[in-house]
C-alpha cells in the first residue's frame, strides 16, 4: 500500500512538472500572440500561432484531468485506510474496556495476594505472578497501540483533508482553462471566417511560399551533397597520405553517402546516441509547424510541406547549435535570410532564415554554442528559424531528435 502511495505521489509530480511547462508555452505563446496581432497584415498568422495556443490549453485540460483521477485514487486509498483503523480501533477499545473492567474487579491488594496464596505449590505461584506481570504489561500494549493508531487516524483525516482541497482547486483550473479554451476557439472561428472571404489570394500566397522553401530545400541539399563529396575527398587525401604505396582509387568521389574515418564515427554515434534528447535550437520557442506533408491549418485542401520544423520564438532571439560540429557553409539565401549546415558525423543540421551569422564555414562549434540571429518578419512580426537534420543526404524529422518540452 505505501510503495503504491509513493507511485502515485511520484505520477503526481510528473504531471505538476509537465502541467507547468505547459503553461509556460502557452504564456510564451500568448505574448506571441499579442505581438503577431499588432504587426500582422494577414489573419493567417493569426489563426495559425492560435492553433498551437489551443492544442497547449487541451494539452494542459487533459494534464490536470489526469492529475484529478490521481488525486481521487489517493483519496480512496487513504479513505480505505481510515475505514480500517477505525475498525481496528473499535476492536482495541472493546478488549481494552473489557480488561479495565476485570482489572477493577481485581484491583485491590489483598485480591492479588488471594490468587497467588491459593496456589497449591510455589511453581504455581510463580506461574501466577508471571501472569499477573505479562497481564499488566499487554494491558499497557494495548494502550499505546490504541494511542498510535489513534495519531495515524488524525494523519489520514489531515491529508485526506488537504486532498480534498486540492481536488477542488484542481477542478476550479480546469473549469477556468474550458472557459478561456471556449473564448479562444470563438475568436478563432471569426478569424477563419475573415479568411475564408479572401480564400484565393490567400491559397496563392500559400503556394507561392511553398515553391520558394522547395527552391531553398533544393538549394541546401545541393550543398549538403557538396559537403559530403568535399569530406569523402579529405578522407581519401588523408589515407593516402598516411599509406602512400596503396594503389589510388579512381572511383568516383561519392557525395550522397560520407566514408566515415574512426573518429567521424564516433561523433556519428554520438550524436546518434543522443536521438530525443537534443537541446532546442534556441532558448525559449514552440514548435509552429512540423514536418513532412500535412494540411494547412486553414484549408484543408492546400497540402504543404515542411521539409523540417518551424520553432517560433521571442525577437531578437538567437540560434543555437543542438551538438559539437563543424561548420560545413554558411548559406545567403537572400540579402536577409542566410542558413548555416553543421556536420556532426554523417549528420548535417542545417539552420535557416538568419539574419546574421556569428560562425564561419570550418569553425568548431559546441552544444548550445550560439550561430547567428534569427531573422524576424517586418510584416508578421514573427520570430521564425526553420530547423533541419540530414543523414546524409536524406532528411529526417527533426521532432523526434529534440528534447521534449
Amino acid at each position: 500500500m505505501t510503495s503504491l502511495l509513493w507511485s502515485q505521489e511520484s505520477q503526481q509530480e510528473k504531471l505538476e512538472e509537465r502541467k507547468a511547462q505547459i503553461q509556460k508555452e502557452i504564456r510564451e505563446n500568448e505574448r506571441l500572440l499579442q505581438t503577431v496581432k499588432k504587426k500582422e497584415k494577414s489573419a493567417v498568422n493569426v489563426v495559425v500561432i492560435q492553433s498551437t495556443k489551443i492544442k497547449l490549453k487541451e494539452k494542459l485540460i487533459n494534464t490536470t484531468e489526469k492529475q484529478t483521477k490521481l488525486l481521487s485514487n489517493d483519496m480512496y486509498i487513504n479513505q480505505v485506510q481510515i475505514n480500517k483503523l477505525k475498525k481496528e480501533l473499535a476492536v482495541l477499545k472493546d478488549d481494552y474496556a473489557e480488561m479495565i473492567v476485570k482489572s477493577y474487579k481485581s484491583r485491590s491488594a489483598e485480591s492479588r495476594a488471594m490468587f497467588l496464596l491459593s496456589s497449591e505449590n510455589f511453581l504455581q505461584a510463580y506461574k501466577r505472578a508471571q501472569y499477573m506481570k505479562q497481564y499488566t504489561g499487554f494491558r499497557k500494549m494495548q494502550g499505546e497501540e490504541i494511542k498510535t493508531k489513534s495519531n495515524r487516524l488524525t494523519d489520514f483525516n489531515q491529508k485526506l483533508n488537504v486532498q480534498k482541497t486540492a481536488k477542488q482547486k484542481l477542478i476550479a483550473e480546469n473549469e477556468k482553462e474550458r472557459l478561456s479554451l471556449e473564448k479562444e476557439k470563438k475568436e478563432q472561428l471569426k478569424l477563419v471566417s475573415v479568411i475564408k472571404k479572401d480564400k484565393n489570394k490567400i491559397s496563392q500566397e500559400i503556394r507561392k511560399r511553398q515553391q520558394e522553401a522547395r527552391a531553398i530545400d533544393s538549394q541546401i541539399r545541393r550543398i549538403i551533397r557538396e559537403a559530403i563529396a568535399a569530406a569523402n575527398r579529405k578522407a581519401a587525401l588523408e589515407k593516402a597520405k598516411a599509406n602512400p604505396s596503396a594503389p589510388v582509387s579512381k572511383a568516383a568521389v561519392s557525395s550522397s553517402k560520407i566514408e566515415l574515418t574512426p573518429e567521424s564515427k564516433i561523433i556519428a554515434d554520438n550524436f546518434r546516441a543522443n536521438r530525443g534528447r537534443l537541446p532546442y535550437p534556441v532558448e525559449k520557442g514552440f514548435i509552429s509547424l512540423g514536418y513532412g506533408n500535412q494540411p494547412h491549418p486553414q484549408f484543408s485542401t492546400i497540402t504543404v510541406h515542411n521539409s523540417g520544423v518551424e520553432i517560433t520564438t521571442d525577437q531578437g532571439a538567437n540560434a543555437r547549435a543542438v551538438f559539437g560540429g563543424e561548420v560545413t557553409s554558411v548559406i545567403i539565401l537572400s540579402p536577409v535570410n542566410k542558413a548555416v549546415t553543421i556536420l556532426h558525423g554523417d549528420y548535417f543540421t542545417v539552420y535557416q532564415n538568419l539574419s546574421s551569422v556569428s560562425v564561419s564555414k570550418g569553425d568548431k562549434v559546441s552544444i548550445k554554442q550560439s550561430i547567428g540571429r534569427i531573422k524576424t518578419n517586418g510584416d508578421t512580426g514573427k520570430t521564425i528559424l526553420k530547423f533541419m537534420i540530414s543523414q546524409n543526404a536524406t532528411l529526417i524529422n527533426p521532432q523526434s531528435w529534440l528534447s521534449p518540452r
